[in-house]
């Protein structure tokens, strides 16, 4: 996503009174008209709505504002995303006056038209994380009998392009011309792609370093038990590691590979790329080659409402992040903790395994690491105490996400799988977004990656939603083999082995872990199907309670004041027995 300078009109007044926004409004239901003002990128434009206007009405008429191209923004206020997109404007509390963040994302395609002398055009699709250096290359390759362009020039408003210049540094305006200075004239103009496309930035190359020769030194030892180079890059320098708090684990082989990579790729001077999805900082980490991904890093200061968060977003005032019952500044645990507990179908997790968990949930550790294409703020000392503390998760090729498709497609059991993850973990972020299509061998067979976990294991069921849920494949019948996996899982060892790697689950979170689980297994005993099983973790509307947060108070309410959580946990495991009867009656 990205919040770069874009400018909203406002909805005219006789938008407003059209009689034709209210056709088949309830009698019941408020007409009265706000006045809210949406942020992005600094920017502030008004934008008049109704306060029984729904999430996603707002959201349409914003994405179909003239002059620019938007899909699936977000809204985000008071410190909490606007995400059902079915409730009311005025059930999250929005009034007259009131600031809202918008959080969109713009094409990242730029269409490059290349005109020689003589008449001849071409013209090509180019990435707007690309250079100038890749433009070259381009023109060389489809401008067959060209000159070889590699060593000459390309100018744009007097100034000569350095070979590392990107696309999106030149193309601010879409009318400038860029100059190929070669034996036959020709000029490149760019314009936009009129299309959906996700916008990827890339910070420009180091010139000068800010790290101590002893530091790097010191980081060259801690490398070394990775078998990882660190040596000094000609014209920048960087810094990775991983994060080990208890020195009893080993690595596996996928982790040290998926490290390796990385750290190859920074190596050779190809810089880390920002994605433009998400409400945080997000970046695809290049191989050695420059060509293709191994990974995406996600830094905790970069997280939505963290301090160097890069999407404009506002600093939590409380500490609690987008989703209510998470925390900003621990994304990056709930993501590893999300790997740790996709337990394979063989037994359960051990870290030293290179077994891909029954969900698929892509390998990912805790790394540190240094980088000037990262997002800083301004003044900030390029040294090793700057470095990143990051999740890093390995880049799996696809081809686009479950919202670019309609769900039938989903063979059952790939969807069954991503509900036992996200039941399990409380996830309150599901979204068909954050599901990968990929698919193997001959690429008939497709197979879903889940995404995306810096919003399970929460305090509370508050916010749990599950796009799956209303998926035809969710109201089929688990397989045995998949309930077998279900009564193999054990909270008690879940939250161990979490402990076990650094992080200690919180006595809010530790419930949720053992309450989803319990629900999990107790469901599939009475051959509930993952949408009966969904449905009593997520909220119907936002104000009314789902099942789970009922049983929970309930329960709250009938132990004793001091009694111990295993006897609360009884209590609950009572109530909800007689919840799911009555389900089964």
């Amino acid at each position: 996503m990205s919040s770069a300078g874009v400018t909203l009109s406002p909805i005219r007044e006789d938008e407003i009174l059209s009689p034709v926004l209210f056709r088949g409004r309830p009698a019941h239901c408020s007409i009265q008209p706000i006045m809210i003002y949406l942020t992005v990128g600094g920017s502030v434009s008004p934008m008049r709505i109704m306060d029984s206007d729904s999430i996603a009405s707002v959201k349409l008429r914003i994405q179909t504002c003239k002059g620019f191209v938007l899909k699936k923004p977000k809204l985000v206020f008071g410190g909490r995303e606007l995400a059902r997109n079915d409730c009311l404007m005025k059930d999250y509390g929005v009034t007259d006056g009131n600031v809202l963040h918008l959080v969109l994302r713009l094409s990242d395609l730029q269409v490059i038209t290349v005109k020689m002398t003589c008449g001849k055009e071409l013209e090509f699709h180019v990435e707007r994380c690309r250079n100038v250096a890749y433009i070259k290359h381009q023109i060389a390759k489809k401008g067959k009998g060209f000159v070889d362009v590699k060593d000459q020039e390309l100018i744009c408003n007097g100034q000569k392009l350095d070979d590392q210049r990107l696309i999106d540094d030149i193309c601010k305006n879409n009318y400038d011309v860029i100059h190929l200075v070669v034996q036959k004239s020709a000029k490149v103009r760019a314009k936009p792609v009129q299309k959906d496309f996700e916008l990827s930035i890339v910070a420009s190359d180091l010139n000068e370093s800010g790290v101590e020769d002893e530091e790097v030194e010191k980081q060259k030892k801690k490398l070394d038990g990775l078998h990882l180079v660190a040596r000094k890059p000609p014209d920048r320098y960087f810094w990775l590691e991983p994060v080990i708090v208890n020195q009893k684990i080993e690595l596996p082989i996928v982790l040290k590979d998926l490290i390796n990579s990385t750290f190859a790729g920074l190596d050779k001077g190809n810089p880390p790329v920002r994605s433009a999805e998400g409400s945080g900082g997000a970046y695809f980490m290049p191989d050695l080659s420059g060509h293709k991904y191994v990974a995406v890093f996600k830094p905790i200061d970069e997280e939505p409402m963290a301090v160097n968060n890069p999407r404009g977003l506002p600093l939590t005032s409380d500490g609690e992040g987008l989703k209510r019952g998470t925390r900003v500044g621990e994304g990056a645990f709930r993501e590893v903790a999300a790997y740790l507990l996709d337990h394979p179908k063989s037994g359960r997790r051990s870290y030293s395994s290179d077994e891909f968990g029954f969900a698929g949930v892509p390998p990912t550790v805790l790394i540190r690491c240094l980088h000037e294409g990262f997002n800083y703020p301004e003044g900030y000392k390029y040294s090793a105490k700057n470095a990143k503390i990051g999740s890093l998760q390995m880049f799996v090729k696809n081809y686009g996400s479950c919202e670019d498709m309609g769900p039938r497609a989903f063979p059952v059991e790939e969807v069954h799988k991503i509900s036992v993850l996200d039941i399990r973990l409380a996830n309150a972020d599901r979204h068909a977004g954050n599901i990968l299509v990929s698919k193997e061998g001959n690429e008939s067979q497709i197979t879903l990656v889940p995404i995306d976990h810096g919003y399970c294991l929460p305090e509370n069921f508050e916010d749990c939603t599950f796009d799956w849920l209303y998926w035809p494949q969710a109201r089929q019948a688990y397989s045995p083999e998949t309930i077998d996996y279900i009564k193999s899982l054990d909270a008690e060892q879940d939250i161990a082995l979490l402990k076990f790697h650094g992080w200690e689950l919180p006595l809010e979170c530790s419930r949720t872990l053992r309450i989803s689980t319990m629900l999990l297994k107790k469901g599939v005993e009475k051959g509930l199907t993952p949408f009966t099983i969904g449905s009593i973790m997520c909220r119907e509307t936002l104000k009314k309670e789902s099942v789970i947060e009922e049983i929970v108070h309930e329960a709250e309410g009938a132990v004793l004041p001091g009694m111990s959580e295993s006897a609360f946990l009884e209590s609950v495991s009572q109530i909800m027995d007689c919840r799911l009867d009555e389900l089964t009656i």
